[in-house]
Parts: C-alpha cells; structure tokens; sequence
C-alpha cells in the first residue's frame, strides 16, 4: 500500500507542458475560436443559413405539391364515388326497365297466343264444317246413286211397251 501511496504522490506533482503559459487545453480552445472566427469572416453562417433557407422552400414546394395532389386526389376519389353511384342507379334502371319490357313482351305473347288459339280454333271449326259438308255431299251422291240404279233396276223389271204407252199419252197432253 505504501507504493500506491507515493505512486498518488507522485501523479499530482506531475506538471503539465505549456507554451506561452498555456495547457493543451487551451491552445485547443483559441484553435477553435479561429476557426470559429475565420468562418464568420468567410461568412459560412450566411452560406449555411442559404443552404437551409433553400432546403425550406424546396420542402415547402413539396408540402404544396403534395396538398394540391391530396386535393386533386380527393376531387377525383369524390368524381369516381359520384360516378360509381350513377353508375348503380343507371343499373337500377336498366333493371326495371328490362322487367318492365319483359312485362310487356309476356302480355304480347299472351295476346298473340290467344288470337293465334281462336285463329286455330276457328280453321279446325271451319274444316271440320267443309269435311261434313263434304261427307254429307258424298252421302248423297252415293244415295242418289243408288236410288238412281234401284229406279233402273225396277223400271227395267216393271215397264214394257204396255205401261210405256200411257205414259206417252200423258206427255202428249200435257204438251
């Protein structure tokens, strides 16, 4: 311990170097006043407050440049959500415009479909009437005709040049 001691003793009489009565630390701090001083005379302060006041308006032409791109951006968000809501109000509208047309079409059809059922109706009517008529025609020629072969057959069996006589008196005196 008593080495320590005199190791102390001996660090506190050490001396510092100095020149013109000054330490390093102060030869230190008149270094700095003349660089301190010399950049005053060069006028670094007034070049570095340019610097700052150009890096302000360049920052500042940005932060406008942006307001006026969030404005612009806002505008057309508000045009788009305008757009977008006309847009589904024309699709409402071009959907019950569609059901109404669809309502129209399917009451055409249904008129349509009835006239074209009475057309049809009437064509079958009219058909079945000409078939009857037909078959009612064919019904009397066929019975005319037999009644026509039966009149032969019995005049050809029932008259000869006696019963034909009187008959041809009576034409004469009717003429």
């Amino acid at each position: 311990m008593a080495n320590l001691i005199l190791l102390a003793a001996a660090a506190e009489t050490h001396e510092e170097a100095t020149a013109l009565g000054m330490n390093a630390g102060g030869w230190v701090a008149l270094a700095m006043l003349a660089v301190f001083g010399i950049m005053l005379k060069a006028g670094v302060p007034k070049l570095v407050a340019g610097l700052l006041d150009k890096q302000i308006a360049e920052i500042r032409a940005q932060l406008d440049q942006a307001k006026t791109l969030r404005a612009e951006a806002e505008a057309l968000r508000a045009q788009y959500a305008a757009k977008i809501a006309g847009a589904a109000a024309d699709a409402a509208a071009m959907v019950e415009h569609a059901k109404h047309e669809a309502e129209a079409i399917v009451a055409a059809a249904e008129t349509q479909t009835t006239a074209l059922i009475a057309r049809r109706e009437k064509m079958a009517q009219d058909k079945i009437g000409a078939a009857e008529r037909a078959a009612l025609a064919d019904v009397r020629a066929t019975a005319a005709r037999a009644a026509t072969m039966a009149a032969q057959s019995l005049i050809a069996e029932n008259h000869d040049a006696k019963a034909d006589k009187p008959l041809v008196d009576a034409a004469i005196a009717g003429l």
